[in-house]
């Protein structure tokens, strides 16, 4: 998870978009030739995706697009430390 690739991909893609790549990506990771490299790559580009998407939600409800970052990036490193 990379909060700068979050923000990028929340201010340059609607949440329609995010979610057809997300869609996209977890086809991908289905198919039995994808090697763990790349499924390792695919997964990070997901997370990043799914943050994006949970900021834009965020802001849906109301929070300013620097307190949905942050609590984002809490939220992810609170569960990482558990």
């Amino acid at each position: 998870m990379k909060i700068p690739v979050i923000k990028q991909l929340f201010q340059n893609n609607s949440p329609e978009n995010l979610a057809s790549t997300l869609e996209v990506l977890e086809s991908f990771c289905e198919f039995r030739g994808v090697n763990e490299t790349e499924v390792d790559v695919v997964g990070e580009l997901i997370t990043n995706i799914c943050g994006a998407l949970e900021v834009h939600q965020m802001i849906k409800e109301g929070a300013e697009e620097k307190d949905a970052l942050n609590a984002f990036g809490k939220r992810v490193m609170g569960s990482i430390d558990r």
